[in-house]
Order: structure tokens, then sequence, then C-alpha cells
């Protein structure tokens, strides 16, 4: 078993609030201790997760000398959702609108998982945007996924367990508008992830900030998926992280840590 840790240890961030974009009341985290004239840390978590669920494992170590801003996606977490359509173009959006709204013209991007897909879509379309980028558990096309991952088989250990499930579920009932909800917004963040991905390769080929490529050797994208990323990701480096699960992957915090924060530095 790998070394792991879990996120029930509260990372409390510095200030947190809600900011009126594209209809939303989006919730999001300042974290860190970095110089006001730095270059921000933008995390972006995955779905179905808040950002203690994702990164409260390794923004202890992020926020040392970075100034981290963190904010949670439509209807995830404390951000309720609306009747809009849950997508990659309009999280992406109003992430783009929050740094608007702070004053972030540039920021370094950690995403993970539908996260990842976020941040993909603000460097594809929005490339000044973006500083360093890291895509943790990150796809471009939706065969770069394991056949069980994208036709659940449950059986498939690359798949959550009950475990990460109740995790989910008690996060979202603690914090979430309407915990009600539960069950029908596990269905959409769904639908969301396994919709058709807007790249090309070539997309891929004119990317311009320096990208990681993290995966684990038992998550939900295929190895080889993320090697023919790192081949067309000019300059792009590529992680595979020993027994590491999808669920995993942000808590393998011994491997990770020095991974992240030599690439940003």
């Amino acid at each position: 078993m790998p070394d792991t840790y879990r996120t029930d240890v509260m990372t409390m961030p510095s200030d947190s609030a809600y900011a009126k974009v594209n209809g939303l009341e989006m919730y999001y985290e300042r974290h860190g201790s970095g110089d006001d004239g730095s270059r921000p840390l933008v995390l972006l978590h995955g779905g179905v997760h808040t950002v203690g669920l994702s990164f409260g494992a390794v923004l202890p170590a992020l926020g040392e000398g970075r100034r981290i801003v963190a904010p949670e996606l439509q209807g995830h977490g404390h951000t309720a959702d609306t009747e809009r359509e849950m997508s990659v173009p309009n999280f992406a959006s109003d992430v783009l609108a929050l740094l608007d709204r702070l004053g972030i013209e540039q920021a370094d991007f950690i995403g993970f998982s539908i996260g990842g897909l976020t941040a993909l879509e603000i460097a594809v379309r929005h490339p000044e945007r973006v500083g360093r980028l890291v895509l943790a558990a990150t796809h471009y096309h939706q065969d770069g996924y394991y056949e069980e991952v994208r036709t659940p088989d449950y059986s498939s250990p690359r798949l959550p367990s009950q475990e990460d499930f109740q995790e989910w579920a008690d996060a979202y009932a603690a914090v979430a508008p309407h915990p009600e909800h539960f069950e029908e917004f596990l269905g959409r963040v769904t639908g969301a992830a396994h919709a058709p991905l807007p790249w090309t390769a070539d997309d891929l080929r004119g990317l311009t900030a320096p990208t990681l490529l993290v995966i684990g050797d038992t998550d939900f994208v295929r190895i080889e998926h993320a090697a023919e990323m790192h081949r067309l990701i000019p300059g792009a480096r590529l992680a595979v992280l020993p027994g590491t699960t999808h669920a995993e992957l942000m808590r393998r915090t011994p491997v990770l840590v020095p991974l992240l924060t030599e690439f940003l530095d």
C-alpha cells in the first residue's frame, strides 16, 4: 500500500468569500503566504469534490511562499447549482470571470480530473492567462479513459470505492446549500465529465505553458494516452505514480509534493 494522506485534517483558508460570476455565487478560498506581487496558483478540484477533498493533503506544502486561489465549481461544495448546463467550457468561463474579479491576469494552475479539463480549456483558449500548468488525471479526448471507466464496471480497482463515494456525500452534505440534491448533482457532474471534449491534437501542440502531466498507474486515464499527450505538448513532463488509483492521486504527498513544488518553482 502506498503512503497516502487523508484529507480529514482541516486546512483552513486565510479567507474565503463568494463572487457573482456568470449567474453563480461562486465560492472560493485563499491560502498561502506569497507576496502579492507574485504569480498566484489556482487550484481546480475534481468532479464531486470540494477544495479540501482534492487538495487538503497538498495545500500546506503548496501554500509556503505562494498565494493560492481555490474556487469551487458550479454545483460543487459551497457553490450552489443553477439550471445552466454543467460543462467544461462553462466551468472555465466561470474561473476566468472569478480571476477577472480578483484582478488576476495570469496564474499557475493545478487541475485535478474535471478540474484538469477546466485548466486545459483555459490553457487552450486563453494561453496568456496561464503561467505553468499541472494536469493531474486529465485526458484530452474520451477514449483516453479506460473502458471500465467510460462504461462503469464497479468491480474495477480503478473506480472509487464505496468509502470514497461516502466521503464525497458527507463533504457535500456538510457544506452544500441544498444537500438533499446530492444524487441529482452526482448525475449532472458525471454527464459533464463524460461529454465530448472540444480539443484536437493540434490544440495540444499549440500549448505554450510549461506543462506537467501526472497520473496514477491505476488511474482513470490510460498510460498510453498520457504518453500521447506528453508527445504532443511541447516540452511537457510526465509523471506516473506507482501503486496509485485516481482517488489516491492527490493524496500521495511524499511523491507528489516534491514533483509539484520543483515544477512550480
